[in-house]
């Protein structure tokens, strides 16, 4: 692969952790097993409320609420995985532990493990390039069409996803094609006892709300907003804003989807475990401030996503 991100992003990288102490940078890089289960303990907790709101049948009102929540659950659980992969579990690392817990963070979407590792990985070195960078070249909008757009919030979006992963995976050798391969036939052999035990224990009702409904209904929005703020609202000719800064929401998206909101922070120093990432952001705020890189929301991005009909990876109106 050709790097293409860490050629140009080298110097502006080394300016970045220059304004924050070394102590503290050290600080911020350690990693602990304890804080990864609390994390994974958020994680259940935001599934285990979308069930419990899902499957009770005395407030039928209170049904989306859970559905909503178990497609987050969905998502977060890629979040987790992501973790898991950049090495961000334990000191030293534990490839046993890793690889038991990438699998069981993957279940909740069917997705492959392996297959995301590498594809996350390739996405790291490639930053930047239009073709090499594969979430770039294979799961961006082609074209810049609200339609087109909007079917990434809609179950269309597992096509879109998996025809994509599938075009990437040609690139990749034949043992890694086979462990992709047992691990999606894993993750669909889940899914069906899944929905089989669901569908005897409470009929299909039951299946749809804490099942279906959450995957094909719930995940794809949160899905398409949670990479609204990654890489879409850019400056192309800028490697230090080659993703988006969001603004910072302690108390509501930090929570929600477990901070991988702060993405860019993310790709500078990507040895940083996720629930330092706020601490990290408020280091680099002279940083960013110095560069004239300024913080958006989500409601500013889903505002020119749509609105304006902003093209993706480009630079934005405000």
């Amino acid at each position: 692969m050709g790097r293409h991100w860490y050629r140009a992003s080298a110097a502006i990288v080394r300016e970045a952790s220059n304004t924050v102490d070394r102590q503290r940078m050290r600080t911020l890089h350690r990693k602990s097993g304890t804080r990864h289960a609390a994390m994974a303990g958020l994680w259940l907790v935001i599934g285990a409320v979308g069930a419990a709101l899902a499957a009770q049948g005395a407030h039928p009102w209170l049904w989306p609420a859970g559905i909503a929540l178990l497609g987050l659950f969905a998502l977060d659980g890629t979040v987790m995985l992501h973790e898991v992969l950049h090495g961000l579990v334990t000191s030293p690392r534990r490839p046993r532990l890793e690889r038991v817990l990438g699998f069981l963070y993957a279940l909740p979407t069917g997705i492959s493990p392996s297959q995301f590792t590498r594809w996350h990985m390739d996405h790291h070195r490639e930053l930047g390039d239009p073709v090499a960078d594969p979430k770039r070249h294979h799961l961006s909008p082609k074209r810049n069409s609200r339609l087109v757009k909007a079917l990434y919030w809609t179950p269309a979006l597992f096509p879109i996803y998996f025809r994509a992963a599938a075009r990437e995976a040609v690139s990749y050798g034949p043992e890694l094609r086979r462990r992709i391969a047992r691990e999606r036939l894993a993750g669909a052999a889940f899914h069906l006892a899944l929905a089989v035990a669901l569908v005897t224990a409470g009929g299909w009702s039951l299946w749809l709300r804490l099942h279906l409904l959450p995957l094909l209904v719930a995940f794809p929005p949160w899905f398409a907003l949670n990479r609204l703020g990654q890489h879409y609202a850019i400056d192309p000719d800028d490697p230090a804003h080659w993703g988006t800064l969001m603004r910072r929401s302690p108390f509501f998206w930090d929570l929600l989807f477990l901070w991988s909101d702060y993405h860019l922070e993310h790709h500078y120093f990507p040895a940083v475990p996720a629930s330092n990432l706020p601490a990290l952001r408020r280091e680099l705020d002279p940083f960013f401030a110095a560069r004239g890189i300024r913080p958006r929301s989500y409601a500013s991005l889903l505002a020119g996503w749509f609105l304006r009909n902003e093209p993706p990876h480009a630079r934005w109106s405000r």
